[in-house]
């Protein structure tokens, strides 16, 4: 029986690296059933807008997204969903997307490989982001020309959640260590609440170490030493950050998944952009996106497709042959692809 998922192109290189994963998916025998469900510009070609309630329906239905990189536009003014109850404007379409979903984790698995990671090859560490609140909430105001404020919003129910969801996820993987990120020694109320909602679910794991790092010592440590880190808990803005920081140590955002997951409802994308500089070019990475497919199996229950599916990324990474320009070679997406569909095979074997 195959899993229906929603799959949403995206934007830029999105539709590129979407049919990159599906053919990985296709060399592992991965039980999928893909469902369009249109956002970003081919949404506004089809229906006139970016987040059609049709396709974030059929996204809560299913329960399953896989999504390619979106463009969100700067200075926009945010992106419209015309619900049944209401028109609700958020401050990006990716942001939308979460909210409408109503996913409050974002999840950032970041590892080296040898040799294209060089210094970094060993490292191996997740991020844990909280993605609904914090600075990123979008609340801001001008007060007159001159001046613009914005609202960073920490709750206890959030931030218990997102420390509950890290100590689950490193006990479920056998990870050693919890590291809340941080500035409380500077904004006390709101970073302080987070210190202490994720000291006192600590509490409840004995057997998972836990301490906590300033935001900028973390970022100093991360790039000198990435192995004092195991998994990391975080509010949105910290997370957003660091998480391309240690993409960049890693070698390429090319390199790097990610996973939202909410109650009822878990959408894997690729942790970069939509690089429309480069669509149709046919040299994006597609690996993001392919790890991240390997998320979605795991999450789907399906952990021999996804293992076969990370070790063939491995082995092609590991001879270094077949290189996109990122990653320092001349390889086209569709050669990386190939490489990638070849090592599912001799993995199998």
């Amino acid at each position: 029986m195959k899993h229906p998922v929603a799959l949403a192109a995206g934007d830029g290189i999105g539709p590129e690296l979407v049919e990159a994963c599906q053919e990985v998916f296709q060399a592992v025998g991965a039980p999928v059933e893909w469902v369009e469900t249109p956002v970003g510009r081919s949404a506004v070609a089809r229906f006139g807008e970016e987040l059609p309630w049709s396709s974030l329906e059929t996204m809560k239905e299913l329960g399953v997204v896989l999504k390619g990189p979106l463009i969100a536009e700067r200075l926009s003014g945010g992106a419209i969903v015309r619900a049944p109850n209401g028109t609700r404007v958020h401050p990006s379409i990716n942001n939308g997307l979460r909210r409408e979903l109503d996913l409050y984790c974002n999840l950032r698995p970041v590892r080296g490989f040898a040799p294209v990671s060089g210094w970094y090859s060993s490292m191996d560490l997740v991020i844990v982001r909280e993605v609904t609140e914090d600075i990123y909430s979008g609340i801001e105001r001008s007060i007159g020309e001159d001046c613009a404020e914005a609202v960073k919003r920490i709750t206890r129910q959030a931030s218990r959640r997102i420390a509950q969801f890290a100590f689950e996820y490193a006990v479920r993987y056998g990870r050693r260590r919890v590291t809340a990120v941080h500035k409380a020694n500077v904004l006390h109320k709101t970073d302080g609440l987070f210190l202490q909602c994720v000291r006192e679910v600590a509490a409840s794991y004995p057997g998972i170490a836990s301490d906590d790092r300033m935001v900028d010592a973390a970022s100093y440590y991360m790039v000198k030493d990435p192995a004092a880190f195991d998994v990391l808990v975080m509010p949105n803005q910290y997370g957003d950050i660091l998480s391309d920081l240690a993409a960049g140590l890693a070698g390429s955002l090319g390199l790097a998944p990610g996973a939202n997951f909410g109650e009822k409802t878990a959408m894997f994308e690729a942790a970069h952009g939509a690089a429309p500089d480069i669509a149709g070019k046919g040299i994006a990475n597609p690996i993001s996106l392919i790890l991240s497919g390997a998320l979605l199996l795991d999450h789907l229950g399906e952990r021999e497709a996804a293992d076969r599916i990370r070790l063939a990324v491995e082995l092609v990474l590991a001879e270094a042959r077949v290189l996109t320009p990122d990653l320092g070679g001349s390889a086209t997406t569709r050669q990386l692809t190939q490489a990638i569909c070849l090592a599912c095979e001799k993995v199998a074997a």
